[in-house]
């Protein structure tokens, strides 16, 4: 039966999971014979480069999972006073994206355990990274992965969108 709110879930929202959904999702999409990617990030303000990196993610195989960074592990990642989103909406709208397939919020300072739980097929990160740069690159080739470097060049970010609107005229 469904719960009381389940009615007024979005189609986005239905798609955020948490962990152990998500590592049954993963299996039942392989058993189906589905290339798994994970992307992750912190989507805080989305913008069109966030958009081109997981377009291209998903381009790169049949499933593609998002991480998004949890508000605390945000706050650490771009400074005090952020997100300005918090990281249920976050994630949502990032699921409402065409590309995606699931989303899951994780709270820990990196992806590793993610990584370690799905192991998905490909690791996709933006062109703010090299192969050999990802951070988490040793975990992904320990169990057979591979990592793959996606979107457009850096151009665009949320900082630098904050930095223009809050530019004086």
């Amino acid at each position: 039966m469904p719960q009381p709110d389940e009615h007024l879930k979005s189609d986005a929202a239905s798609r955020i999971v948490e962990r152990n959904r998500l590592i049954a999702r993963v299996a039942i999409a392989r058993r189906h014979g589905a290339r798994v990617v994970l992307a992750n990030g912190c989507f805080d303000l989305l913008h069109v480069g966030h958009v081109r990196y997981l377009e291209a993610a998903r381009a790169l195989g049949d499933l593609l999972v998002v991480g998004v960074n949890s508000d605390e592990q945000a706050r650490r990642l771009k400074g005090e006073g952020r997100p300005f989103v918090p990281e249920r909406e976050r994630a949502e709208v990032v699921a409402s994206l065409r590309a995606v397939d699931l989303v899951t919020i994780f709270p820990e300072p990196t992806v590793e355990a993610l990584l370690f739980v799905i192991r998905p097929d490909i690791h996709a990160k933006g062109t703010d990274y090299t192969e050999e740069t990802v951070p988490e690159r040793a975990v992904v080739l320990s169990y057979g992965g591979r990592v793959a470097i996606v979107g457009d060049p850096k151009d665009h970010s949320s900082t630098e969108i904050l930095k223009t609107v809050n530019r004086k005229p």
